[in-house]
């Protein structure tokens, strides 16, 4: 008798002896082991821990980056030997950051969406995450200082500047910039993170952020990037160092600590989306002689 399930055949021979035939369905049916593939889950390693499970993990620096297409290259081409300070969610206002960091330019509760304060003091951090609480958003994000929003409308600029505008625009007041993916390079170690703040000092420098011009001077040493303790950790930045950083698409950006946390978190998004189609797939079980 011939038991088939799915994309998974068992025969039953006279003894009751089970026996298991794997195959496909169809040339281009996929065969599921405890999760689905698609073009984005690729870049997530098959063991990656859930979201409750990874807390502990031993810092592994990325050294080679994607070859990104050469289209990408020309759009969002590498800011060099940019100055970079660390901020972080809840910080305080102290020193040369007269700003709480309570609530971002996008969010205003966004220390309590992050799940608490995001302190960059090593006795307080397991991993690339605060030790007492599990991120409900990306660890690894960034600032800098252009914002598309102002007043609650769309700057008359940003049409303009912006290169996803027109692909990601939905209304007026409400950011294209949130969320989107940059490479940081330290060396030969390269980091990824969400656009999530807007800074240091300026929110109007679209000419930095978009274009060819350099940071102006400021309070912290003309500083044109603001990391969080988690890139800082995985690049072994000080407190004030210096980097490069482009824009990158989604399909360009590797697995890696990056890729674990956070509702905002496109690879959680993507990794959500294929375990609830998964969910609603229709039994294919059926018993043949």
């Amino acid at each position: 008798m011939l038991l088939r399930f799915g994309g998974f055949f068992l025969m039953l021979d006279n003894r009751f002896s089970l026996i298991l035939i794997c195959g496909l369905i169809s040339a281009g049916a996929p065969v599921i082991l405890g999760q689905t593939v698609s073009a984005s889950g690729r870049r997530a390693k098959p063991d990656r821990p859930n979201l409750g499970e990874s807390i502990l993990f031993t810092p592994t620096p990325e050294t080679l980056e994607p070859i990104p297409s050469e289209a990408a290259r020309e759009k969002f081409p590498w800011h060099v030997q940019i100055v970079t300070t660390v901020f972080w969610i809840g910080e305080a206002p102290s020193g040369n950051n007269p700003v709480p960091n309570r609530a971002s330019a996008w969010d205003s509760n966004w220390a309590r969406n992050f799940g608490g304060s995001d302190s960059p003091e090593a006795g307080q951090r397991r991993g690339y995450i605060p030790a007492k609480f599990i991120p409900r958003q990306n660890p690894f994000y960034i600032a800098l200082p252009f914002n598309d929003v102002s007043g609650g409308r769309t700057k008359p600029e940003s049409p303009r500047v912006i290169p996803w505008f027109k692909e990601s625009y939905e209304k007026s007041g409400q950011t294209v910039l949130k969320d989107r993916w940059v490479a940081i390079r330290k060396g030969s170690r390269l980091c990824y993170a969400q656009w999530e703040d807007v800074g240091p000092f300026r929110s109007d420098y679209w000419q930095y952020v978009f274009g060819s011009e350099r940071p102006r001077p400021n309070l912290n040493q003309g500083a044109g990037l603001d990391v969080s303790p988690a890139v800082r950790d995985y690049l072994q930045l000080g407190p004030t160092d210096v980097t490069d950083w482009r824009f990158v698409e989604f399909q360009e950006v590797p697995s890696g600590p990056w890729a674990d946390y956070g509702e905002n978190n496109t690879f959680v998004i993507e990794r959500r989306k294929e375990q609830e189609a998964f969910i609603r797939r229709p039994s294919k079980a059926f018993w043949t002689n």
